[in-house]
């Protein structure tokens, strides 16, 4: 009897055996602990979601505040290019005026003629100054202080001759006042002047739409008087991260 039940033990055991060998491994419950999760519980998705809206809500204003410094950045360099067209225009039409009148005088002291247009003294000893403007007729009788009349006339040209060398001034016309240009014999041909390449985009409006000024604008005016531009500002009429209006720069 008991070799009867062994056997049947032995026979019920290559039976189980036989079928645990049909079933797939994660079915077994030794090998459970040991195969990876099917998927997320939603407590960890919950989590993961958290998670990850933290990092955007810290991410996004980062990311506000870099772009808006670098259109700040853009906007102090398209201002400080015009302001310096402007600049240099103006000291080159005020070369031209003088110029003018010492031609006109047969003299070329031109002192009286460079403190007259602002106090500047002789223009033409100025090392910035290497050409001057010989149209005069682009400045109306409300613009005698010779401020471009528009920024279309910075981005166009104007045209210009040269003055003379270093060497030619010293005795020359620029300082002691018996010679104009570089040479008169070689009859020089004007060329045109360009200050601006375009007329920059305003990186607050994407506009190339500037606020002008005129000299003779009081600086809190909202409207431009049209003799002349004499600064630009932004249109926009938003703030700066450190809290200045952009149309105050």
């Amino acid at each position: 009897m008991k070799k009867a039940e062994g056997r049947r033990q032995k026979a019920k055991g290559r039976k189980q055996a036989a079928f645990r060998s049909l079933l797939p491994l994660r079915f077994l419950p030794t090998a459970r602990c040991l195969l990876p999760s099917d998927g997320f519980s939603l407590v960890e998705l919950v989590i993961t979601v958290g998670v990850l809206a933290i990092l955007t809500l810290g991410v996004i204003p980062l990311v506000q505040v870099t772009v808006k410094r670098q259109k700040e950045q853009q906007l102090h360099e398209a201002l400080r290019q015009m302001r310096e067209a402007i600049d240099q225009f103006h000291r080159e039409a005020i070369a031209g005026a003088q110029m003018q009148v010492n031609q006109q005088q047969g003299q070329g002291q031109g002192q009286g003629q460079g403190q007259g247009q602002g106090g500047q003294g002789n223009i033409l000893a100025d090392s910035r100054v290497r050409v001057f403007i010989t149209d005069q007729t682009i400045f109306t009788t409300d613009n005698p202080d010779r401020y471009p009349p528009d920024l279309d006339t910075l981005k166009n040209g104007v045209s210009v001759l040269p003055l003379a060398t270093p060497a030619q001034l010293q005795g020359g016309f620029g300082l002691h006042g018996n010679k104009g240009i570089a040479d008169v014999n070689q009859s020089p041909i004007p060329k045109t002047k360009v200050y601006l390449r375009q007329i920059p985009i305003d990186p607050m409006t994407g506009k190339a739409d500037w606020v002008l000024r005129s000299c003779y604008d009081p600086p809190d005016s909202t409207s431009w008087g049209g003799e002349n531009v004499f600064d630009v500002h932004s249109k926009s009429d938003g703030k700066a991260l450190n809290g200045e209006k952009y149309s105050d720069w």
